[in-house]
């Protein structure tokens, strides 16, 4: 095979027999060690353990005012590291079911996809706030309390981060017994003691004043203006700071 130079040649060097053997060596070596290479795993394999048939879980009832018909979502969990320091209680696998046929495709494609997710590993908690995000075009609706819910796949995304934050894999945002008193003192200045009974005498539970329009932050009818200042009476959330 002939090769054109078109630079000028300044030097040259001969490969000896015994370089070229230790580089195609040196190649080989790096080359098996790269196939042969442990993988590494950053968390435990999630599997079923031998001999368990049965898994702790709970269940959970979606019963919303776009269907007749309730949902019951069921949440299986698995133990990892069982008895070491870092023992963790994580979601292993979940099951939707409901008498109306109408969901039952996206149902089971949901269901199904969920569970691959919880066997992978990791952290699986972005799959609450992904679900979370899902709007409905038609619209949303709201739940017994006021709070907002956007479609039923946020619900079932409300479910799961709740179930998340009952096993300790997500972390509650809980108001401090201070702020509790505080928004207690404004419910009963804004009224919603007495709207809480007269609801609770109708079978509802929400308890805050019938003119409360909805946060932005926790997503609950639960704003009214108090001292010209716009205040969320669920989540102490204030335009004014």
């Amino acid at each position: 095979m002939t090769i054109k130079i078109s630079k000028t040649i300044a030097g040259y060097e001969v490969v000896k027999p015994e370089e070229e053997r230790a580089a195609r060596k040196a190649a080989a070596e790096e080359r098996e060690a790269r196939t042969s290479a442990k993988v590494i795993r950053m968390t435990e394999k999630v599997m079923r353990p031998e001999g368990m048939e049965s898994l702790e879980g709970s269940t959970y009832k979606i019963k919303t005012p776009l269907d007749d018909h309730a949902m019951y979502v069921t949440i299986n969990d698995i133990v990892l590291n069982s008895g070491t320091e870092f023992e963790q209680r994580r979601p292993f696998e979940i099951f939707i079911n409901s008498k109306n046929m109408d969901h039952f495709q996206w149902i089971v494609a949901l269901t199904r996809l969920m569970s691959a997710v919880f066997r992978k590993g990791g952290d699986v908690t972005f799959l609450a706030d992904e679900l979370q995000a899902v709007f409905d075009p038609k619209g949303g609706y709201f739940k017994p309390g006021g709070k907002f819910m956007p479609s039923i796949i946020a619900e079932i995304g409300d479910v799961i981060a709740h179930h998340m934050q009952k096993i300790g894999l997500m972390e509650k945002d809980e108001l401090s017994e201070q702020q509790k008193l505080i928004l207690d003192q404004k419910r009963a200045e804004a009224g919603g003691e007495k709207h809480k009974k007269d609801a609770d005498a109708s079978g509802e539970d929400a308890g805050y004043p019938a003119s409360a329009t909805l946060c932005y932050k926790c997503h609950t009818k639960a704003v009214v203006v108090m001292d010209n200042c716009a205040t969320c009476l669920s989540c102490g959330y204030s335009k004014c700071g």
